[in-house]
This record gives C-alpha cells, sequence and structure tokens, in this order.
C-alpha cells in the first residue's frame, strides 16, 4: 500500500471518479479532509475488508483473553463467572 494522499472535500468531489481509481488500481489511500480536519479515509473494498477482519479477529482475541483471565480469577469457586461479574471485569478493562 502506498503512502496515503491527502485531499480536501472539495478536491475529492471534482475528480472522484480518479480518486477511487487511485485507491483500487494504486493501493493509495485518499485522507479527506473539512476546514483543514481529516474527517475520513477512501480506501480499496479489499482493503476495507482486510481492516475490518483484522479488526475482528483482535476483537475475538480481546474477549478469549478477558474469559480466560474471568476463568482464572474465578479458580477455587465453582468455576464460572456471573454475569454481573464479567460485566465489571469488561468495564474495568476499557
Amino acid at each position: 500500500m502506498s503512502e496515503p494522499v491527502t485531499e480536501s472535500m472539495a478536491e475529492v468531489r471534482k475528480h472522484l471518479a480518479d480518486v477511487i481509481d487511485r485507491a483500487r488500481r494504486d493501493e493509495t489511500p485518499t485522507i479527506i479532509t473539512r476546514r483543514g480536519k481529516s474527517e475520513a479515509v477512501l480506501v480499496d473494498i479489499d482493503e476495507y475488508r482486510r481492516l475490518r477482519e483484522a479488526a475482528e479477529r483482535y476483537e475475538d482475541e480481546w474477549l478469549n483473553r478477558l474469559a480466560d483471565e474471568a476463568e482464572a480469577e474465578a479458580e477455587g469457586t465453582d468455576g464460572s463467572v456471573s454475569l454481573e461479574e464479567m460485566a465489571a471485569l469488561l468495564r474495568s478493562a476499557n
């Protein structure tokens, strides 16, 4: 993936098809700004899907770690964790 190009919303509006082609063909994302502030990023659909899958995997791994920690803390009990205890653990992790 190439380094992103930064363009204003007005510039992107003028040549949206080119911005999309650049993302798809050249794998170059475009950071879209509004009033000088970064607002969005346009990326190729395959890159978007890869990012979503990676985020979902990370979230699943994070939840599994939390469950493992809760189970380890529950050792010495009946091995189960109440819903309230799990909610408290999730809140404390954030």
